[in-house]
């Protein structure tokens, strides 16, 4: 994220969602799940007729924006996989690209190349009945790639794709800079909407407010910010992966009693749950339920200001990351479904290289270091978001931390607090905040804008961006976009990659699991994300 319109960054960073969870109210709306047993079936089979619905519950706020081209809201992003669709999409674990409003995924020869050409299904038609056309498509690129409109979707496009044309009324041509195989799989990234609907005066601020009209399975029904959406099967979506249930409700639970007391007991009534803390584990296993984790970019992180003095010594962010005691907090806070950091990216992603810089808890060399900077004395105010697990693991980060004789002050607050102060430039040390890109995509080159370079957000908030060291990392980052070989393309993100790991300028402590559950004997097919959200895609009623 970089320049800002007229909104405002503040505005821009609510309702994309950057700003994290908003508190939200419980709901007492449950739905009933039956039907006749089906296969798991992703082809175009149908799920046997009958009614059947499903209650889902989302750990994380419903108030951001639910328009795609600049949501990162987990909630809105997860429904809007339902109710969108791109000229490909991708499978939500292992993020290999499918055909969606696409007749076909480029092939190999077309990927090496700079023209992408697609046909769209034949029959594709919004939820209002009207046909999808190429003029849709070229429609959201336009608003995506237009330098005066500010998205998130900017940023991944826009280094790498030069236009969209329409090539007749059921086809387009994807114009590259260069060659960007890796771009086949941000398309899912680009949803395509309706011209004729979202063209209006006004309409991209019903888009945040949550109106959605699309191509995809379901239609949405109702949207409540603070309690529930809801979705109906779209009879008329003839894609790849059909809607399995009639209707759908799902209910925004931030606050995590509540959110496991509607999936668990005699009295649930409710389906499948996200963001399951790891304390309730045991017992919701105990009840009957599927548990099962998703490990991967999922982090807490540290943020230094170093702009604010000894923060700008690499050696001081250096020695705060050695005096943590990573292996307490995995197995206090964490219950044991984390691992520390030994790069940015997590060991699972494909680009993923152990650093040549690794954080392992070494109280004296944190000591030493601190030393060498010339620092005694020290007294850091940590600054946090209230997320519970991010939360749960703060105390170790204190005990770390005054083990070396830093004086440490915990200072939680609700994760719009902490952000609002960031955007308004007020004066801070450190930060400990949670993050997880991969509700983007697996692709380390995406990965990586998202959190580094020139013009992007989190930059502004380090106050890091005019740093040398900083200047030859996005020298380095912009280089391996451009590097056409996959194997060189690699190396080149691991060598800074290393750079990231040094600096530790944003950077991650630990990566953890995020946890969900489901009643089996009622919802088969669920598959664990590594990211905030569901998929039930691929899900049928048992």
């Amino acid at each position: 994220m970089s320049d800002h319109d007229a909104t405002g960054r503040r505005s821009f960073l609510k309702y994309t969602g950057a700003l994290g969870a908003a508190a939200a109210v419980s709901t007492s709306l449950s739905a009933c799940s039956s039907g006749p047993k089906s296969t798991n079936d992703t082809g175009d089979d149908d799920d046997g007729g009958g009614p059947t619905s499903l209650t889902a519950v989302i750990g994380y706020g419903n108030d951001g924006s639910w328009d795609p081209t600049q949501t990162a809201s987990a909630f809105a992003m997860a429904g809007n996989h339902h109710l969108y669709e791109g000229l490909v999409e991708t499978d939500p674990i292992t993020r290999a690209p499918y055909p969606a409003l696409a007749t076909e995924v480029p092939d190999a020869a077309q990927l090496k190349g700079t023209s992408w050409k697609f046909t769209l299904r034949s029959g594709a038609t919004w939820h209002d009945g009207k046909p999808v056309t190429a003029d849709d498509v070229v429609f959201v690129f336009a608003r995506i790639l237009d330098p005066k409109t500010q998205t998130l979707a900017k940023g991944f496009f826009e280094s790498w794709l030069k236009e969209v044309r329409k090539t007749g009324d059921s086809s387009v041509e994807l114009v590259l800079r260069f060659p960007f195989p890796d771009g086949v799989a941000r398309l899912t990234l680009a949803k395509i909407m309706p011209k004729h609907v979202f063209s209006r005066p006004g309409a991209w601020d019903e888009a945040m407010k949550g109106k959605a009209v699309g191509s995809g399975p379901y239609r949405q029904t109702s949207h409540q910010p603070k309690t529930n959406t809801t979705f109906e099967a779209f009879d008329a979506y003839n894609g790849p992966r059909k809607p399995a249930f009639r209707k759908m409700n799902w209910l925004t639970i931030v606050d995590a009693a509540p959110r496991v007391a509607k999936i668990s007991g005699g009295s649930a009534d409710a389906q499948i749950a996200d963001n399951i803390p790891y304390a309730n584990i045991q017992q919701l296993e105990k009840d009957g339920l599927t548990v099962e984790g998703g490990a991967g970019m999922n982090n807490l992180f540290l943020m230094f200001n170093t702009a604010h003095k000894p923060f700008d010594d690499v050696r001081v962010r250096q020695a705060l990351h050695y005096a943590i005691d990573k292996k307490k907090m995995i197995e206090v806070a964490l219950k044991g479904h984390g691992k520390a950091s030994s790069s940015f990216l997590d060991e699972g992603n494909p680009s993923h290289r152990r650093a040549r810089t690794v954080y392992d808890h070494d109280p004296e060399k944190a000591e030493k270091l601190l030393k060498d900077a010339g620092v005694s004395d020290l007294s850091v105010n940590l600054m946090a978001v209230n997320v519970s697990w991010i939360a749960d693991c703060l105390p170790t980060i204190k005990a770390s931390w005054d083990a070396i004789g830093v004086r440490t002050t915990l200072d939680p607050q609700e994760t719009t607090a902490v952000f609002t102060k960031m955007d308004q430039k007020k004066d801070y040390q450190v930060v400990a905040a949670a993050s997880n890109p991969n509700q983007f995509g697996l692709d380390a080159d995406l990965i990586m804008h998202y959190n580094y370079g020139p013009a992007n957000l989190w930059m502004g908030y380090a106050r890091w961006a005019d740093d040398s060291t900083a200047r030859q990392l996005f020298k380095q980052m912009d280089q391996a976009t451009r590097e056409p070989d996959a194997g060189k393309k690699k190396t080149m993100i691991q060598e800074y990659l290393d750079l990231v790991a040094e600096q530790a300028v944003i950077y991650p402590v630990v990566h953890n699991e995020l946890v969900t559950a489901w009643d089996a004997k009622k919802i088969t097919g669920v598959r664990a994300q590594p990211y905030p959200g569901i998929n039930v895609l691929r899900a049928r009623p048992a």
